[in-house]
């Protein structure tokens, strides 16, 4: 699953979205699934059969990856049980072949079990954060812990690994050169050539890691804070915000901790006593519960990577990034934080100034108060009243404009799919079709609802196969209903996700199963995301879709003029947050186990956040920071990636974020090659250079059009 990543100024926390991998194992960093149904004979003319169709062009698979969270949890164990026997009976028929005389095979039957795997992790991946039923919930987890022992085995197959070591790749093609070369590194890092009680070792600490990291999300998602407010206290929100908050027969009206009621409250209420109280309890989720568990966490890791020869996880982890080090994603939030310094302190002076308008002798700007009074400020300074944007942005239209953009874009069709078996009535289908070929399916599952994940995240469900599987793929967000409005930062985190969506469409046709779908180094999985939420303030976009929900009149350019200019203003504090957020992620994985994650939180916010905090005493943000699972020390990839996307949209800036052949462009080189290669190349081969910090260099600065030099890239 690819999280939900951070809009720029998107109201949203956009900490909080996880992207949900299995444990540490070779499959964690494939972080894409299938679907596959049937059981393996156990047996010697089985076991040959599959080494003999190994190399056989099968037929394209239907498309029907969500009919399995529409059935029970026995059938949905049966399921899973299938996929992991499938694995095995590739592998066991691997091992029959030589890898000397028959290295095709050998590489067929190790995807043929990647996929299987793939297919099982993903799947109940999405399930246990979408799934109505607990049974299918608790089913889900089952299968994830089986998934997950099966992959850590099969990382430690020093049968498989000397296999794959043999196979002559001199006439291999580059995608199949780089996923075995990636591959072999993921076996060595899983402690395949260690001895059998390390590896024992490893084993279990990835058990351990994975129920932890289950357990950590489920506390965050299980735990909805409320607050009882009085109906004055409401004053300054939306007329439908209040109609959709009645008090109750005590009077008081009842604000949760999900996101469409917390974030319109903070942005909106002008009582900041309310605001305080809603911001506190938002910063409880998961306290106590996550406390053991985050500590756990924490050190189950350090142990499995000081096990493997690592300094700690935080340089486990980089390895296999862009940044390749621990150091150098230090470097890089240095290098950001003094570029973001002086403009965030100049941004927390003005919300200053404000504030003294209400508060006479104000000599700070609580958490509690940002929200409110970078709207005031947008509001005043630039004229922009970002409730009068929002008739305009009614849920339906919003859809259908994202819809629409992307399909003008890239040259595809959305073909409603009415009779899609689902998990949930609320669950929309379309097929994506190019001139006719059809290219995978994705799911909306948009609306909030209780145990669903609480945040807006892209979960791949069926990772898709050149000539065998389609990829389908599944945006889960907690968006506005029909006939409801929407804010702007929502339609930007529409976008983003949809820009998830549509690279795992794309790229999900490679050669390989493990390099097919959003597979690339992970700190680069956000660039995609991040380049598409631009297009939600673009007034070309904006005027196509963006129409009043009463009078059908189009949104006024003078509002979307106004609308971009305010969100110029808290650019600075915003890049601080991520610093500080990310600072936190690779520092709790930096550090010796045994902490005070509070203190640690408490010391980076001094030296990264000292214009907004988020820790006070007594509350534990930390607690429900679920990329801490999931990201873990590599929080960092979305302002990276925020970095890399600020470069690839330059070409946007200069021929038009409508052009096609630009559009079409970043699709073939970027989008559609999927992991079949380097990030650093997709990059190159879109700009014609390397990935370069100039033109975030100057969006910081203002500059509304950058360009960067192969120099800058350092």
């Amino acid at each position: 699953m690819w999280h939900d990543g951070p809009a720029i100024h998107v109201v949203s926390p956009v900490e909080e979205v996880p992207l949900r991998i299995p444990a540490l194992t070779v499959v964690a960093a494939l972080a894409a699934t299938g679907c596959s149904n049937g059981s393996i004979t156990q047996n010697r003319e089985a076991m040959a059969r599959v080494a003999a169709n190994a190399a056989a062009k099968p037929a394209l698979a239907p498309v029907k990856g969500s009919e399995p969270l529409a059935g029970t949890p026995d059938a949905y164990k049966a399921l899973c049980k299938a996929d992991l026997e499938r694995a095995q009976a590739q592998v066991t028929a691997l091992k029959k072949l030589d890898p000397k005389t028959n290295g095709m095979g050998v590489l067929k039957a190790y995807d043929e079990a990647q996929t299987a795997i793939i297919n099982a992790a993903n799947r109940s991946s999405l399930t246990h954060e979408v799934h109505p039923d607990a049974a299918m919930r608790d089913a889900s987890r089952e299968c994830e812990q089986q998934v997950d022992a099966t992959s850590v085995a099969l990382s430690q197959d020093r049968g498989v690994y000397d296999a794959l070591s043999l196979v002559n790749l001199d006439k291999a093609d580059e995608p199949t050169r780089h996923w075995v070369d990636r591959t072999l590194l993921d076996f060595r890092r899983a402690g395949v050539d260690r001895d059998e009680a390390t590896r024992a070792k490893v084993k279990t600490l990835n058990e351990e890691i994975l129920k932890l990291g289950q357990q950590f999300g489920q506390n965050i998602a299980e735990d909805t804070r409320t607050v009882a407010l009085t109906a004055k206290e409401l004053d300054g929100l939306p007329e439908d915000y209040k109609k959709a908050h009645a008090p109750g027969a005590d009077g008081k009206v009842v604000i949760t901790s999900n996101y469409p009621d917390y974030f319109p409250f903070m942005t909106y209420a002008k009582n900041a006593k309310a605001r305080e109280k809603l911001w506190r309890a938002y910063r409880q989720r998961a306290f106590p519960k996550n406390q053991a568990v985050l500590a756990q966490l924490i050190e189950k890791r350090n142990e499995l990577a000081t096990l493997l020869g690592y300094d700690n996880y935080a340089a486990f982890t980089t390895e296999t990034r862009m940044t390749r080090t621990q150091q150098a994603a230090a470097d890089f939030i240095d290098q950001l934080a003094q570029a973001t310094e002086g403009r965030a302190k100049k941004e927390m002076a003005e919300l200053l100034a404000r504030k003294k308008k209400d508060v006479k002798g104000a000599t700070s700007v609580d958490p509690w108060d940002q929200d409110y009074y970078e709207d005031r400020v947008r509001a005043e300074r630039f004229g922009f009243d970002s409730q009068a944007v929002r008739p305009y942005l009614e849920y339906a239209r919003v859809k259908d404009g994202v819809m629409g953009i992307t399909s003008s874009l890239w040259g595809v069709a959305f073909q409603p799919v009415k009779d899609a078996k689902t998990w949930h009535a609320d669950v929309e289908a379309y097929d994506v079709v190019d001139g006719g070929k059809p290219l995978g399916r994705i799911y909306l599952d948009m609306h909030p609802r209780d145990d669903k994940y609480k945040h807006a995240a892209q979960f791949d469900l069926v990772t898709g196969e050149e000539g065998r599987r389609l990829p389908e793929g599944v945006l889960v967000c907690n968006f506005p209903r029909p006939g409801d409005l929407m804010t702007h930062d929502e339609v930007e985190t529409f976008f983003h996700e949809f820009g998830h969506l549509m690279h795992a469409v794309f790229s999900g046709h490679q050669k390989w199963t493990p390099i097919s779908g959003i597979s690339t180094e992970r700190d680069f999985v956000e660039t995609p995301s991040m380049l598409l939420q631009q297009w939600a303030e673009q007034p070309e976009v904006l005027k196509s879709f963006a129409k009043h929900h009463e009078t059908n009149e189009p949104i006024p350019a003078e509002m979307v003029e106004k609308l971009r200019a305010s969100k110029e203003f808290g650019l600075g504090l915003w890049a601080r947050r991520q610093l500080f957020l990310s600072a936190v992620s690779l520092q709790y994985y930096s550090r010796a186990p045994g902490f005070d994650t509070s203190a640690v939180l408490s010391e980076l916010q001094k030296k990264l956040s000292p214009f907004r905090h988020e820790y006070r005493d007594g509350t534990h943000f930390e607690l429900a920071f679920g990329h801490l699972d999931g990201y873990s020390a590599a929080y960092y990839t979305y302002l990276w990636s925020s970095v890399i996307a600020k470069d690839l949209e330059s070409e946007f800036q200069q021929k038009g974020y409508l052009d096609r052949d630009t559009a079409m462009k970043y699709r073939k080189t970027v989008l559609e090659p999927g992991g079949s290669k380097p990030a650093g190349e997709l990059v190159q081969d879109f700009l014609g250079r390397p990935y370069a910090f100039e033109a975030y260099r100057a969006y910081l600065d203002g500059a509304s059009k950058t360009t960067g030099t192969a120099k800058d890239s350092k």
